[in-house]
């Protein structure tokens, strides 16, 4: 049995933070002893953390001010090992490691395209982060942790992190828990009582998704074939992603009925999952939706979805945000049937929680 401290910002609605909560959970389950450090606190992921895992939550109003609270509560906790994860937390936490004297005990996890995510983050102190954050990598003595070897690649040919500097280790996308979750009924209403076929997308309202290209796509496809779109998720662009609904005429086509506590269900009963991203690191949806054999639709976009897609072989890859391709590609997608009972989860096995802690365990207990 080993001690284990994830650090986090929050436990909000996002991929990073889900993934987070269902390695800790894993972890814990297979006997290890594993406390998670959150910079601020609360989110919607809190209420699925396992009650053996042990919370503390610092409620510092900003990464900055985290650093004395944060270097107090690992030195009281005293880890064997310590896993942060997100740009900004893995350069507060190498601080805190450094003053410690603990820099051997760290691992740090990079979980979406480094290059493309700092363009998107205008906040002057997060532009400060991303530039420091690549020397900080070559500086810790293990290697980063990337999601999918597309997150990898970007670091090592867009900064100063080598190849000896990075591994990479699968999410814990696949539990008991989302097994369960997708025996249960969908609650949207188009998917109880569906009178024509119905997509479902499942992210943050947030440019990164490329939900507008998608609400284009859409607009397009019922000029000549019915079909309805779900997406779940909240976001800072909902008012404008409303705009653009309305503005098409996609109001009774379009639902944004915001966070589902169950993605999984609704994802089961949809006929195609689409992801529309401009960039990912290894977009976990996708493997949920393949999970429960619902064929899938994606944008080639860096990075991640052609490894889980395997090149096209078990999901459509269409050109990064080519929206009259994705337009053909949902048009095919919605024709095809769900994949057999037994083939989903053999599909993407490696993203089973087990597997995934396992890898981590390896990397940053070794």
């Amino acid at each position: 049995m080993s001690k284990i401290t994830i650090v986090l910002h929050d436990l909000r609605g996002g991929g990073a933070e889900k993934m987070m909560v269902r390695l800790a959970n894993q972890m814990v389950e297979d006997g290890d002893y594993v406390d998670m450090v959150l910079i601020t606190g609360g989110g919607q992921n809190k209420a699925y953390l396992d009650s053996r895992v042990r919370l503390t939550e610092l409620d510092c109003a900003r990464t900055l001010s985290a650093f004395i609270p944060l270097r107090k509560a690992l030195k009281d906790i005293k880890p064997d090992a310590i896993l942060a994860a997100l740009t900004h937390i893995n350069v507060i936490t190498s601080i805190a490691c450094f003053s410690l004297g603990w820099i051997k005990r760290l691992s740090v996890s990079e979980r979406n395209a480094f290059s493309l995510d700092k363009q998107v983050n205008s906040d002057p102190v997060m532009k400060l982060t991303y530039f420091i954050a690549p020397f900080v990598y070559r500086l810790i003595p293990r290697p980063v942790i990337a999601v999918s070897k597309g997150v990898a690649n970007d670091l090592i040919s867009t900064t100063i992190v080598r190849p000896k500097d990075l591994v990479t280790a699968p999410n814990p996308v696949i539990t008991k828990e989302t097994i369960d979750a997708a025996k249960q009924a969908p609650k949207h209403e188009w998917l109880l009582d569906k009178t024509e076929k119905v997509i479902v997308a499942v992210g943050r309202l947030a440019y990164q998704k490329g939900f507008d290209m998608l609400l284009d796509a859409m607009f397009e496809i019922n000029k000549t074939l019915s079909c309805r779109l779900i997406i779940f998720g909240e976001g800072e662009l909902r008012a404008e992603l409303q705009q653009q609904i309305d503005t098409l005429g996609l109001t009774q086509k379009v639902s944004m009925p915001g966070y589902t506590e169950n993605p999984i269900a609704e994802m089961k009963a949809a006929d195609l999952y689409v992801l529309s991203s401009r960039f990912e690191g290894s977009p976990n949806a996708i493997v949920e939706a393949i999970s429960v054999g619902t064929p899938v639709v994606a944008f080639d976009c860096p990075h991640g979805a052609r490894e889980i897609l395997k090149d096209g072989e078990i999901g459509a890859l269409v050109e990064n945000q080519n929206a009259k391709m994705l337009e053909a590609a949902i048009q095919e997608g919605l024709s095809q049937n769900k994949l057999s009972p037994t083939e989903p989860i053999l599909t993407v096995e490696q993203f089973t929680s087990e597997n995934s802690a396992a890898r981590y365990r390896e990397l940053i207990l070794s």
